[in-house]
């Protein structure tokens, strides 16, 4: 065997001890974190406004007083919704149906319109996690300081401070788990139950659940769930188009960018008015730079416009190298009007005409609504009895459901058959005459009710009845049909 089959053959041996060993393919990006710089500007301001306004509503709602209950509560224990003068009962759920499909569609517009407009001002990750980066800010420092204090080692002050941000966070966390609850459970005796350590099972559950949930997504996870977990994200794009409004960045005006003095004039090196700063990235929530398109991962706050304004402004350049406008607008350099007639196409229209019929739809339902309901269920195990005074019988349950917050007397009558009588199982237990019954406010009582006709005095088969149910204090009257069998 000579020196080169020599070589030949430990190369083999060799290689195939590499192939034999076994390779981890890592199947999980890792991501560096993001530290947001704070910024201030025109659509900052606005994210602020937004976010006081929807938390100034979620923590103050549920201490409102109507009358002498809460304003907008869903009692699941008593089967009640009280939304200020409304009392809805489970039968009403169609209206949250109804309500649904108009948030849903108020979306959908809202996205061929302006983008992500939900998400960058109101989505309560975004809320949230504004809100946490405030207080780390404010404990910890701006984005070059928590850096700093990141990669430090381990010191009293770094513990100090990260143990005064954690707790803060939980406190804040736990209030909004609490606030949460108390839109189910009455908040004032939801208060009295934490104060004196005797809430029930369920409340303490759902207050640690999404106490817990704010803290993991607007604390930890960020925009991570922005990024991978919402799945708006991924559908945007169907209701895109070349109209819609979005955070753009006019690469032509802008290329190509490099550093430069503030006195030099643009153009002058044939660069582009963007200085290359990266300040855009910096404040970006998602981190994520805009000088590369738009990206699914863009929420659409406008932090990298308020910045980029700032920088133009310090350069003496215009603004407007990043702003809210469309891909048709920079393609074809329209003017805001120009931009602007294009919001009312087929798309749009289609959308908020849908919407608008929805809504009226939903508000004159509810302007005309009973203010009480009626079931009529027949009694199943009794189809029909002969009495012994030689009547036929006939046994129906009737639920009224009051929804006012006032007592109110119910009449009871019923059409169809001639010579019909009709009796209550309340009026002989409880001396109720005339048929009239007495609901408590936002009750629902179930009525056994008799209705008898001579035997023999219609011919056999079913037929068909119907109630009247007659409020006595509002004259509002409510029909339910149903049928009345005699054998053959």
């Amino acid at each position: 065997m000579n020196e080169e089959t020599t070589i030949t053959t430990a190369a083999k041996i060799k290689n195939k001890a590499i192939s034999s060993q076994d390779v981890v393919i890592s199947l999980y990006k890792s991501e560096n974190k993001v530290y947001p710089r704070s910024v201030s500007g025109f659509f900052t301001k606005w994210r602020w406004i937004m976010i006081w306004l929807t938390q100034l509503f979620f923590y103050g709602i549920p201490w409102i007083e109507w009358g002498h209950r809460q304003a907008l509560l869903f009692d699941l224990n008593a089967e009640r919704f009280y939304i200020f003068n409304l009392v809805m009962y489970p039968q009403d759920l169609i209206y949250l149906a109804v309500i649904l499909i108009i948030a849903a569609l108020s979306l959908f517009l809202f996205t061929a319109i302006a983008g992500r407009l939900w998400c960058g001002y109101a989505c309560p990750q975004t809320v949230y996690t504004e809100i946490f980066l405030w207080i780390e800010c404010k404990i910890e420092g701006d984005r070059a300081a928590r850096m700093k204090l990141d990669k430090a080692a381990m010191s009293g002050n770094k513990l100090f401070k990260n143990v005064s941000k954690q707790f803060i966070w939980i406190i804040f966390a736990l209030w909004t788990g609490f606030t949460f609850v108390g839109y189910f459970t009455p908040i004032r005796e939801l208060s009295q139950g934490v104060l004196t350590f005797s809430l029930g099972p369920w409340e303490t559950f759902w207050i640690g659940f999404y106490g817990f949930a704010t803290y993991g997504n607007a604390g930890f996870l960020r925009e991570q769930v922005c990024k991978h977990m919402c799945p708006y994200a991924r559908f945007q794009s169907v209701m895109f188009d070349d109209d819609t409004l979005v955070v753009t960045y006019d690469e032509a005006r802008g290329e190509p960018r490099g550093g430069r003095s503030r006195k030099v004039e643009v153009n002058s090196k044939e660069l582009g008015s963007c200085i290359d700063c990266n300040l855009c990235v910096q404040v970006c929530p998602t981190g994520i730079d805009i000088r590369e398109g738009l990206q699914h991962e863009c929420i659409g706050c406008g932090a990298c416009a308020d910045v980029c304004d700032t920088v133009m402004d310090k350069m003496g350049y215009a603004r407007g190298l990043v702003k809210y406008s469309t891909q048709n607008a920079v393609n074809n350099n329209w003017t805001d009007k120009q931009m602007l007639q294009r919001i009312l196409r087929p798309r749009v229209l289609a959308y908020a005409s849908i919407l608008i019929l929805l809504t009226v739809g939903l508000s004159m339902s509810l302007w005309f609504k009973k203010p009480f309901r009626v079931d009529v269920v027949r009694d199943r195990g009794v189809m029909s009895r002969l009495t012994d005074n030689g009547m036929l019988e006939n046994v129906y349950q009737l639920q009224i459901m009051n929804g006012t917050e006032a007592t109110q007397h119910y009449r009871l009558s019923v059409n169809g058959l001639k010579g019909l009588e009709i009796e209550t199982e309340s009026a002989k237990d409880n001396d109720e005459h005339n048929n009239t019954i007495m609901v408590k406010p936002t009750e629902s009582r179930w009525i056994i009710v008799d209705l008898k006709i001579p035997d023999g005095k219609v011919e056999p088969g079913s037929h068909k009845i119907e109630f009247l149910i007659e409020a006595v204090e509002s004259q509002e009257t409510v029909k339910e049909k149903s049928v009345f069998l005699v054998p053959r």
